[in-house]
């Protein structure tokens, strides 16, 4: 494990615009703008002719690789690992409870050495859960952390390596805190802003400082209020929405899904989802084959919540891909999963009624899936629901009976 008093800065122009990450491949276009070549490459699959960074359209989609920059990075990278090599075989000092108090006072009296001293706080924290069980009762250290966030933006040197510290310590320490009520206010307080330092962290933070922070802000998701104010902070939802892509880390896509359930109760946010274009995002995420179970859930799970809104139910609706890939998860995922999806399909088809949909579903064997559902041990909701969506398709309960002997059939499996 890389040593947590070890900080590697990554320059800017390492970073794909994109994905933020290193570059693997870096490519330039005919702008002058290097990326990532399996990012852009995506970019321009989804029917794109831009150059992102600038939005000029391409009159040449050429792809040219920049040597000179993929040596840099390599010469940057395999300097990085010598540093951490060295770390790795240095021996690890262990603080005691009352030198991290120590060190907590000091960090909040002196700003200027605050990020060393948080760095062996965090080395702290990872130890142990008693570690961090103390860290979140210790006197002052939860309010400091509040007090990091909100003014860490206000000309701190090396403000992204602080603040991943910050929302590191919060994101070990969030479950022990007693009182999250206490926590919630000071960080929602209308002259405060620690929401722009989370997005910062999700914008320019590595994976695990993005996983951190999705975190925390779903621990402060507590109420309406406070789910609203979070999605109204300018580019939080849009953030949130860039970690479930596909190609991304899948504990940063978990962690992003949670986050956006948490928050995406009250009417308003939903509809600020499908305008972002959430549908469009999880549809793309069901077209992977190779999905967790939980992630499929929780997929599924947000598609529901859109389509509790005219402009979801609508926007799915007329997506027949999506409408399909919905279809396709079925009795093959979870119990879990296959009521999500029914619900979404009985918002769209039967309680919307939208003709696209009804098409979609019957063309991608939704029925016969339907009925396979009826038979099997599914909860009464699920029942109910399947039952409402076979009157949509012209199919009673009765001539379900007759044309199913549940003595005889055979249920393949999908």
């Amino acid at each position: 494990m890389v040593r947590d008093d070890l900080y590697i800065t990554v320059p800017s122009f390492f970073r794909c615009p994109i994905s933020l990450d290193v570059m693997k491949s870096p490519v330039s276009l005919s702008t002058g703008v290097t990326y990532d070549r399996s990012s852009i490459q995506r970019w321009f699959d989804n029917g794109n002719n831009t150059c992102p960074a600038t939005m000029q359209v391409l009159q040449s989609k050429e792809l040219v690789p920049n040597r000179t920059l993929q040596r840099l990075i390599q010469i940057w990278s395999e300097s990085v690992q010598h540093r951490v090599d060295s770390a790795e075989s240095s021996p690890k000092p262990c603080l005691t409870k009352s030198q991290v108090t120590e060190l907590i006072q000091r960090a909040d009296r002196e700003a200027d050495s605050s990020v060393d001293f948080l760095s062996k706080i965090v080395c702290f924290a990872r130890e142990s859960d008693e570690n961090r069980k103390f860290l979140a009762g210790a006197d002052g250290f939860v309010p400091m952390l509040v007090e990091f966030l909100c003014n860490a933006s206000a000309g701190a040197s090396r403000v992204i390596d602080f603040l991943e510290l910050v929302v590191r310590a919060m994101d070990m320490i969030r479950n022990d805190v007693k009182d999250m009520e206490k926590l919630r206010k000071s960080m929602l307080k209308s002259d405060r802003d620690c929401l722009r330092s989370l997005v910062l962290v999700l914008q320019q933070g590595s994976v695990e400082s993005r996983i951190g922070s999705a975190r925390v802000l779903e621990s402060i998701a507590i109420d309406a209020e406070s789910k609203l104010i979070i999605a109204e902070k300018e580019e939080l939802l849009s953030e949130l929405l860039k970690l479930i892509s596909p190609e991304k880390d899948p504990n940063l896509i978990e962690a992003g899904l949670s986050c956006l359930i948490a928050i995406s109760k009250p009417r308003r946010v939903k509809v600020k989802l499908v305008q972002l274009g959430a549908v469009k995002s999880l549809a793309k995420s069901l077209s992977e084959p190779n999905l967790s179970v939980s992630v499929t859930e929780k997929v599924l799970k947000l598609l529901e919540t859109a389509s509790s809104v005219k402009e979801g139910w609508s926007e799915i609706g007329g997506d027949s891909n999506c409408v399909a890939r919905i279809v396709q998860r079925l009795l093959k995922v979870s119990s879990a999963a296959t009521e999500h999806a029914v619900t979404v399909l009985w918002s769209v088809c039967y309680l919307y009624r939208e003709r696209a949909a009804q098409e979609a579903v019957a063309k991608a064997n939704g029925v016969t899936k339907i009925l396979l559902l009826m038979q099997s041990n599914c909860s009464p909701a699920v029942r109910q629901m399947s039952a409402d969506l076979l009157k949509i398709f012209r199919l009673s309960s009765k001539s379900f009976i007759s044309c199913y002997d549940t003595k005889t059939t055979h249920i393949m499996p999908f």
